[in-house]
């Protein structure tokens, strides 16, 4: 059942992908700024819950967290306190999410028997408190994704709270300049 929910779930992904390619292609002013902008003064209210609802989920499909946050800050530059809260808020759901779900996800076995050297290796590294260092590092290099330290915290039974701190400040800083980023835009 739950492949059957996990296939539909990503057809319906690709679908809307493909949905939203197919209206750039046909339309390429619908992404212009100024249209944005528009359609979010129009709807700001709404739009804003949809952003909340957008970044608390976004983790569970495993979709990166860099465009929310700048898009944030494209979206409400008035508010850029607020949008980095929000941000902060669904990373650490995210985090907290796959961490406490690593093994229900079913990563564990797979990981465990494809790499068992490295899977006994990462269990070492992440239960000093030195995994604290390693998690604000990894949280804080825009090029990998922090859900993947959060997965692998959770198979080996990291300390929870060494997962916290460190993916609260490595994002933390990271988040700050996309949110200033996206507000340049």
């Amino acid at each position: 059942m739950l492949k059957i929910g996990k296939r539909t779930f990503y057809i319906l992904w690709g679908l809307f992908i493909v949905f939203l390619f197919v209206s750039y292609i046909q339309n390429p002013e619908i992404a212009k700024p100024e249209q944005v902008r528009g359609f979010i003064q129009t709807y700001g209210n709404e739009m804003m819950l949809v952003y909340i609802i957008l970044t608390l989920v976004r983790g569970f499909f495993m979709i990166p967290s860099t465009p929310f946050v700048i898009a944030g800050g494209m979206l409400f530059p008035n508010q850029l306190l607020l949008v980095l809260t929000i941000s902060m808020i669904g990373v650490l759901v995210s985090a907290t999410s796959l961490y406490y779900f690593s093994d229900m996800l079913g990563f564990s076995n797979y990981l465990e028997k494809k790499y068992p050297n490295g899977i006994n290796k990462w269990k070492n590294r992440l239960k000093s408190p030195k995994a604290i260092l390693l998690t604000t590092g990894w949280s804080f290099f825009p090029f990998v994704p922090t859900d993947l330290i959060c997965y692998v915290a959770g198979i080996v039974k990291m300390p929870y709270k060494y997962l916290f701190i460190g993916v609260f400040t490595g994002e933390l800083v990271l988040d700050v300049f996309y949110v200033c980023f996206g507000a340049q835009i």
